[in-house]
């Protein structure tokens, strides 16, 4: 019988601009046997993330991932072997396992999911993972926005954006989103329910702001960073809140961005900027589980996924998020 083989994919190079294939190596390994309290996970899913540029390039809320090491992602798998009576084998368990087909884990940092035939694994990796969760406690928690007031979103279309302006919706919001092209902002004023979208490939963000938000922005829900962060900040109210969640914008840029050259209006109108990071909430998942799981079964929030077929596939995979091509949570499947 042929050995089953790990397929790995390193990191063989800091990245500059966009990432290209020959800044990771496709290996092949046999796969490890697990030692006494550890898991032998054969991977099933792979999130590709924002994050995951940081990761490639430098010391950000996590080290940089070290050339010749395992690229680092988020992963759904199952248990195929365990030395660990935590985990049974057969289970399906979600961590940070890697960009490979299999991995050791002593169980740190392993969830097992529990078995629900009605939700698919892939919403794990979106609406209750890291995705759902930043939506929900970055808009909640920071943004604390108030039944009336008007609520921005940028990069509207994507995983976080599209569930933030659902949950700002549900709140009571007007909520405008911001995304690039007719097909996004479509999607999102007709089956999301935002109030507006502003096409930023059509038409200067300011001017879509001055017509969409007459009397300002209260809560803005940052992923992008750059201009639309600067168009922004010139229209926010008195007491505004800015949730801080990505600066995609300027992760492939390969000078130093300028800061926003409205930052003054911050101090003008008495408002809060505030970053965060959603592994600071995994104490408190299930609170955010409950309720996006309670929206979804009546109907109130919806999320889409976009599946990539080929582990070969991940590192240029990864650029869609950043050219804008992705629709939804991007999902290797291996």
């Amino acid at each position: 019988m042929t050995a089953k083989v790990n397929r790995q994919w390193r990191l063989a190079a800091r990245p500059v601009g966009l990432i290209k294939e020959s800044d990771f190596k496709l290996t092949e390994q046999p796969v490890p046997e697990p030692g006494e309290g550890e898991v032998l996970v054969r991977n099933l899913y792979l999130s590709l993330d924002p994050t995951n540029r940081g990761w490639c390039e430098r010391d950000t809320y996590m080290p940089a991932v070290k050339i010749g090491d395992v690229m680092r992602g988020g992963t759904i798998g199952v248990v195929e072997q365990s030395r660990n009576p935590r985990f049974q084998e057969g289970a399906v368990v979600q961590g940070l396992l890697g960009w490979q087909d299999y991995a050791i884990s002593d169980g740190t940092g392993l969830t097992a999911l529990p078995h629900n035939e009605s939700i698919p694994l892939t919403a794990y990796l979106g609406l209750f993972g890291h995705i759902g969760l930043s939506a929900y406690f970055g808009l909640l928690d920071i943004g604390k926005p108030k039944a009336g007031e008007t609520l921005v979103v940028s990069a509207a279309a994507g995983a976080v954006g599209s569930l933030v302006g659902q949950i700002g919706k549900i709140k009571g919001c007007r909520v405008v989103g911001i995304a690039g092209g007719e097909e996004k902002g479509r999607w999102i004023t007709g089956e999301l329910g935002f109030d507006a979208a502003i096409d930023y490939k059509a038409e200067p963000v300011l001017d879509g702001l001055k017509k969409h938000c007459p009397d300002g922005v209260d809560v803005y829900f940052e992923n992008v960073g750059g201009k639309i962060l600067d168009a922004v900040l010139s229209v926010i109210n008195i007491k505004a809140r800015v949730v801080l969640c990505g600066l995609i914008s300027q992760y492939n840029a390969t000078e130093p961005q300028p800061g926003p050259y409205n930052f003054g209006n911050i101090l003008i109108r008495r408002a809060r900027v505030e970053g965060f990071i959603v592994t600071d909430y995994m104490n408190r998942a299930q609170e955010a589980i409950a309720d996006l799981a309670k929206w979804l079964a009546e109907g109130k929030i919806k999320y889409r996924i976009d599946v990539v077929e080929g582990i070969e596939q991940a590192p240029l995979a990864l650029n869609k998020l950043f050219d804008g091509s992705n629709k939804g949570k991007l999902i290797v499947k291996f």
